[in-house]
């Protein structure tokens, strides 16, 4: 089979990430990048050797040079940037939060079910090695019933950083769509599907949440204990905690190291490391299911995004954030 050619929308941080990890994949390349102007395309192009470089999204899905398109820019974009590569028969891999509320998520999957192309969140931190072990040890029963689960992501943006679009509305800023979708996925692993309850408060500056702590109570009892800031920081660890013992994650949404303190074993600690800078398990997961034919993930499925976009939704009307596209 020949490896996925890829374009990337957008040249900002996460697309110099994209681009670093899939020159290290056994089954994709970078053929492309898109920027809204020729001297971004070329400077983007240049530093990663990339073949194509267009100065409009329109001219790279209109082109045959890639067969799938990683979405990197703002998450207000995600919708038009995906529609767009989708309706022209592009697959998508679209960074998380795949879209600002579930109304947009509908509609995106429904395009991808329209033109027959596999569109993904990219949330890559399901697919590290660190996840899929402690998930295989959870299954075993290492840890016992899961009874709860926490984890905070929490950064601080710099003075000089304070006109980023994570900290406007129009973009879909603040802290639960920007690192909060972490937290919301890592309970969804380990506690099941939706919880029955929730409680949120928020901090909220410039109408985004810089700061958010969630609560989520699962059918069996099980709680979820859940906080992201943009303007506060907080160790980002977590822990998984079950009736035999707890796991410690330093990094608890996409670990390196696991730290297991089961009742009457002595600490146990795991190591697993990612392939590069974490990308690139994604990305191979993502072309291999291309690949196959498939339009679906069995890993990130639609439900999967839809159900936490939707619980996203339901956070941020209680915590008081609203964007300009809740009301379209």
């Amino acid at each position: 089979m020949h490896k996925i050619r890829f374009g990337i929308v957008g040249t900002g941080n996460i697309a110099h990430r994209f681009a670093n990890a899939v020159n290290n994949t056994k089954n994709a390349e970078l053929a492309a990048v898109a920027s809204r102007t020729a001297a971004g395309a070329e400077v983007f192009g240049s530093e990663f050797s990339v073949p194509h470089r267009f100065s409009s999204y329109e001219a790279m899905a209109q082109s045959g040079v890639i067969d799938a398109a990683y979405i990197a820019v703002p998450h207000s974009g995600h919708i038009s940037a995906a529609m767009l590569m989708m309706e022209h028969g592009k697959h998508v891999l679209c960074e998380k939060p795949m879209a600002v509320n579930l109304r947009e998520a509908e509609a995106m999957f429904a395009c991808a079910a329209r033109n027959g192309v596999l569109l993904m969140e990219a949330m890559w931190a399901r697919l590290t090695p660190g996840t899929l072990k402690l998930l295989s040890l959870v299954n075993e029963g290492v840890l016992g019933e899961i009874r709860g689960v926490e984890g905070k992501f929490c950064y601080t943006m710099d003075a000089d950083e304070m006109d980023h679009h994570v900290l406007k509305p129009e973009y879909g800023g603040g802290a639960l769509l920007d690192v909060g979708c972490y937290g919301l996925h890592f309970a969804s692993w380990y506690l099941g599907e939706a919880p029955v309850s929730f409680s949120a408060a928020a901090d909220i500056y410039n109408g985004t949440d810089s700061h958010i702590c969630v609560l989520l109570k699962y059918q069996n009892g099980a709680i979820a204990d859940l906080s992201a800031a943009t303007l506060l920081r907080k160790p980002n660890e977590g822990y998984v905690y079950g009736t035999k013992g707890f796991a410690y994650l330093k990094r608890f949404y996409a670990p390196q190291e696991i730290v297991l303190e089961l009742q009457g074993k002595p600490k146990e600690i795991i190591s697993t490391p990612y392939k590069g800078n974490g990308f690139e398990e994604q990305i191979e997961h993502f072309s291999e299911c291309v690949q196959n034919g498939l339009t679906e993930s069995p890993l990130v499925p639609p439900m999967q995004t839809l159900r936490i976009i939707g619980l996203s939704d339901a956070i941020r009307k209680t915590a008081g954030v609203v964007y300009p596209q809740d009301r379209a």
